[in-house]
């Protein structure tokens, strides 16, 4: 059976974090990950598109099989972050687009629910829980970087899933 490459997106306008994991059925055989940084100074505009232009410079150079982006949400509290990540997530989703990789939008308790078995882990639980799928040694920072590797396991199970049915 073929390897399967996914590769996870958890937005943010400071950093994206980017998960890279490439497996068959729940067998991890590599995985990699990073962030998407930009300068808090910067406009808007130029922040987004420096987050297209390396997304895209990252899809073509692992040609992943899809890509999984965490849903937009928002907090009442903040509805202002909201806003933003719905930016952050268009520029995400036209990256796909423009590089034709299928695309898959997960929310933050559907992945907890996969990984964890509850959708109202907290960030530690996901974070072990990822740390210990992939054999990780060290506690995995930032948490977006955790929360991109969750979401590329959450569809390189779904993928696998489905290549079964």
């Amino acid at each position: 059976m073929a390897s399967i490459k996914v590769i996870g997106i958890d937005p943010g306008l400071a950093s994206t974090g980017v998960g890279i994991v490439e497996g068959t059925g729940l067998l991890v055989s590599r995985y990699s990950f990073g962030m998407i940084r930009t300068p808090a100074g910067h406009p808007l505009p130029e922040r987004l598109n420096r987050i297209f232009d390396l997304l895209v410079n990252t899809i073509k150079d692992e040609s992943p099989d899809s890509l999984v982006v965490e849903d937009v949400f928002s907090l009442a509290r903040y509805p202002k972050s909201g806003i933003t990540l719905g930016k952050v997530i268009g520029v995400i989703l036209l990256a796909c687009c423009r590089t034709a990789t299928p695309v898959i939008e997960v929310t933050v308790r559907e992945t907890k629910s996969v990984l964890t078995g509850s959708g109202s882990a907290g960030k530690k639980q996901l974070e072990a829980c990822v740390r210990s799928r992939l054999n990780h040694p060290e506690p995995l920072s930032p948490d977006h970087v955790s929360d991109a590797l969750a979401l590329a396991l959450v569809g390189l199970y779904r993928i696998e899933d489905d290549r079964i049915s």
